[in-house]
């Protein structure tokens, strides 16, 4: 790990100008993703800024129904939450289905929408890589690719978003808030907030140099029933090969899909389908597999339709 120097930010305003007044500084909070980058020397920050003590592990009403989650809450904390395990559950169980118990008491909501692949080309710092080091190339395009995107690639990556989180928070259309260096406030819909690969597989979100997550806020709850299904290689401690997150309610129908793009995967358009078949079909028109990965776009019908027969059963 290289040198750095640190800083304890005692305000968002403050942390969000520290970051963008270093070059390639980082917040750091849980740090489950960040700190073993840097121990690989993947992300070589030479200032840290600590957002730990900024007030941002709450959970709160907002004044239309919803919930604010703040960017610092622990996955364990907003998993067990009675108000997300009741109006929710989708979240909850995605939650739940990622990492380990030692990871989600560390780990934070804002670091989990941010987190890296986890495509091993990405991690392997003898090979071409164009999220780390760009025009270098992708080497998972002609190599080991099994667990790699279908949707949403590019000629310069096909590398997955590795979060659970997101993909629920994506079928309960959150918003996440943010604060910028000079104190301006911002709300992204999460489907805009992350960002396809196209010609720039290194920039992975819409955020601006030195913008702060602050939290993220859940709209008034849909009802129905959630469901969180989730197919690994393992029983426990696996990223998702394909994970959908469904809540089917009295005239809604929202499903979204995890391991098979660079973002949360959802097509609205889809969901006005009839039939797992006919939704799946619509949400997957231009996949481009390859030989290895072919196969997550028919076990996704599968799991969709195991998913939604449940839910509506």
């Amino acid at each position: 790990m290289k040198a750095f120097t640190y800083q304890r930010a005692t305000s968002p305003a403050e942390a969000a100008a520290a970051v963008a007044g270093h070059h390639g500084a980082r917040f750091i909070a849980g740090g489950t993703n960040l700190l073993d980058l840097m121990k690989l020397q993947i992300e070589t920050p030479g200032h840290l800024v600590d957002i730990n003590h900024l007030g941002l592990d709450r959970i709160e009403p907002t004044a239309g129904g919803g919930l604010r989650i703040g960017a610092l809450v622990r996955n364990t904390d907003l998993a067990a939450d009675h108000r997300v395990r009741r109006d929710y559950a989708v979240l909850s169980r995605a939650l739940l289905a990622g990492a380990s118990a030692q990871l989600r008491n560390k780990a934070t909501t804002a670091g989990n929408l941010l987190q890296r692949t986890r495509c091993h080309y990405f991690y392997d710092t003898t090979k071409p890589c164009n999220k780390r080091v760009p025009g270098s190339g992708c080497a998972a395009l002609g190599g080991s690719n099994r667990n790699l995107a279908v949707l949403g690639t590019s000629d310069q990556c096909i590398a997955t978003h590795p979060s659970d989180m997101a993909v629920a928070m994506r079928a309960l259309d959150a918003i996440v808030e943010t604060t910028a260096p000079d104190g301006t406030a911002r709300a992204i819909p999460i489907v805009d907030f992350h960002v396809l690969p196209g010609a720039t597989p290194q920039v992975e979100t819409v955020l601006q140099p030195g913008e702060l997550i602050t939290g993220v806020a859940l709209p008034p709850p849909l009802g129905g029933t959630h469901v969180y299904r989730k197919v690994r290689d393992r029983a426990s401690y696996a990223f998702a090969v394909v994970s959908v997150a469904a809540v089917v309610a009295p005239g809604t129908l929202r499903v979204a899909f995890g391991g098979l793009a660079p973002k949360p995967w959802r097509v609205e358009a889809a969901e006005t389908r009839a039939g797992a078949d006919a939704i799946a079909d619509a949400a997957f028109a231009g996949a481009r597999t390859t030989r290895q990965n072919a196969f997550k776009l028919p076990l996704s019908k599968r799991l969709l339709a195991s998913v939604l027969a449940d839910a509506r059963g």
